[in-house]
């Protein structure tokens, strides 16, 4: 009964005057609404900041953009810092983190919110004046990740990937 049942159902299929795909894909205007995301920081290498500050841009640019223009003092967003990458926020190590350091200072000027580890600048032999003046630090990374995601937060870990193809190469 259940095989006869399937091949009914493909010959419906196959013989329907609508066609089983679309002529190209379609776009969806999704009806976002003003963002609430924490962001959980924990990197092997320092440089991967960069790339993981490209996730919070794509977040803003997006929803700054048609069709939703939403302001970016209307998104709340939080960073969390935790991993290797903590060293890109002492200010010490500004010469060498620059361009992230600069994109962050950006950010946080549009709002979004970087909170340091406490336990973490301990790890470091970090204090609190160690930091770029726009960091919060916070007791615990993990305790901080868990608060956001009960006020209702979307949490995003960025993943972050080595490119080993050009885009040319595989299209």
């Amino acid at each position: 009964m259940k095989q006869l049942m399937k091949k009914i159902l493909l010959i419906s299929l196959l013989a329907s005057p609508f066609p089983l795909y679309a002529d190209s894909a379609t776009i969806t205007d999704t009806p976002y609404k003003e963002p609430q995301v924490v962001y959980d920081f924990y990197f092997n290498e320092p440089e991967d900041i960069n790339s993981a500050l490209y996730w919070v841009r794509s977040l803003m640019n997006s929803l700054m953009e048609e069709p939703y223009n939403i302001d970016p003092e209307m998104m709340e967003i939080v960073v969390v810092i935790h991993g290797m990458e903590i060293v890109t926020v002492a200010r010490k190590n500004y010469q060498r983190y620059k361009t992230a350091v600069d994109r962050m200072r950006y950010f946080s000027e549009l709002g979004v919110r970087f909170k340091v580890c406490g336990l973490a600048a301990g790890d470091y032999a970090y204090s609190v004046e160690d930091f770029q003046d726009f960091v919060e630090v916070v007791p615990s990374a993990i305790n901080e990740l868990v608060h956001w995601q009960q006020q209702g937060y979307a949490l995003i870990k960025p993943t972050i990937l080595s490119k080993i193809y050009s885009i040319d190469d595989i299209r």
